[in-house]
């Protein structure tokens, strides 16, 4: 099966020339979005059926996601400048643009839950392990650590959000699952830029390999910490757990850190 520009539907089966050379562009970009980027907010969606008894902990979580894609944003913006191609400039564009629709649409799915001030939100209710990741991710984008900033986030901040959005869909509100569902369709292509950009790098530079292997380590303590929060907020068992977190670290692997 394949996508926009001939590309296999699933970009991490892609060859890597052929992810430099397709993906990275607005062409593909606009393809990959068109059939899911509605108008308008909520024309597209099903409706709203989130129990009263459910509300407060779906705020709390997406409380969480805010504090995601808002780093993303920031941090897919600040790359453009430290990006060393014309190509990469161009995807994280891209990718800058993602980021702000998922953060439009999550905020909007927010105020229908009832809760207008999501700062308070935030302040109040996301993990600190969240809020610790987004400066060090952030310290990393400001340093101009192209390779760090880009492990960070776009393999590290991905992968987290990517597991947790699909455990979430599993058992999430109809509208709610729609909204994740569409996010992920682009996580996957931001996965995959990282993965293709990273990979080469780090074939050829084994110090490179030794720092990111120690900010994996460093990073992995306040991702995994995170999800202990968010998978309790929504009632999934300790013992399907691990399955989730496997699921991040399966991400993280595939770049050769088991």
């Amino acid at each position: 099966m394949t996508g926009p520009a001939g590309i296999a539907s699933d970009v991490h089966a892609a060859r890597p020339e052929d992810f430099r050379r397709e993906v990275r562009s607005f062409t593909f970009w606009l393809d990959s979005v068109r059939e899911y980027v509605p108008s308008a907010y909520g024309e597209t969606l099903p409706p709203d059926d989130v129990a009263k008894e459910d509300r407060d902990a779906l705020v709390t979580v997406l409380s969480s996601y805010i504090v995601g894609e808002t780093m993303a944003l920031e941090g897919a913006g600040a790359l453009v400048r430290t990006a060393p191609n014309r190509e990469a400039k161009i995807f994280l564009a891209t990718q800058t643009a993602d980021e702000g629709r998922h953060l439009e649409i999550l905020t909007q799915r927010m105020n229908e839950l009832g809760a207008p001030d999501i700062d308070h939100a935030i302040r109040t209710r996301v993990n600190p392990f969240l809020l610790e990741f987004r400066d060090r991710l952030l310290e990393l984008v400001e340093a101009g650590r192209w390779e760090h900033a880009l492990f960070a986030q776009n393999v590290i901040l991905e992968a987290m959000e990517f597991a947790a959005f699909c455990n979430h869909m599993e058992n999430a509100d109809p509208r709610t699952r729609a909204i994740l569902e569409d996010i992920v369709k682009d996580e996957r292509r931001h996965i995959g830029f990282g993965e293709n950009e990273l990979g080469r790098a780090l074939a050829r530079d084994e110090r490179l390999r030794n720092e990111l292997a120690r900010l994996r380590m460093e990073l992995d303590y306040l991702v995994l910490g995170s999800f202990e929060h968010t998978l309790s907020e929504l009632r999934i068992p300790a013992r399907e757990r691990p399955t989730v977190k496997r699921s991040y670290l399966d991400a993280v692997a595939r770049l050769g850190f088991a």
